[in-house]
């Protein structure tokens, strides 16, 4: 009988870790400070800005949150971009709606966005009509 019980316990101890796998899903945060001279080729904005992004790796949603001041006029555009080192460019990965300041959103990452994200190839970056190619800008690192 303890030999029967013993077994029942290691098959529900299975069972119970295999079910609460799913629930132990990573979440990644990345940050980036955004400025002028982060831009390439650099801007003389005195423009500031900050986004603090999160990655569920469950359910593959990426939130973000941030804020910025001082810009030359209003947004026209915000975008994560990449994949891109340090000092290059790329295209658009996930547009943002940063109208006004600060701003929130969410939006579900492909397989490969999350590998540039988790790479540190994703910059964000805020257009104005002064700065048509971006004003400011940081690359998002892994916070640890």
């Amino acid at each position: 009988m303890s030999l029967l019980r013993h077994s029942l316990l290691a098959v529900f101890a299975i069972v119970a870790i295999g079910v609460a796998a799913p629930a132990l899903a990573d979440v990644v945060k990345y940050k980036a400070t955004l400025t002028g001279p982060g831009e390439v080729p650099p801007t003389t904005s005195k423009g500031t800005g900050s986004i603090e992004a999160t990655y569920d790796t469950a359910t593959k949603t990426l939130t973000w949150s941030g804020d910025y001041d001082g810009l030359t006029g209003p947004e026209t555009a915000a975008h994560f971009h990449g994949p891109a080192a340090l000092g290059a460019n790329a295209g658009v990965l996930v547009p943002v709606d940063a109208k006004a300041s600060p701003f929130k959103g969410t939006a579900t990452l492909t397989d490969e966005q999350a590998k540039d994200f988790a790479g540190g190839l994703v910059y964000f970056n805020i257009h104005t009509a002064a700065n048509k190619a971006g004003e400011i800008r940081g690359q998002l690192a892994e916070e640890k």
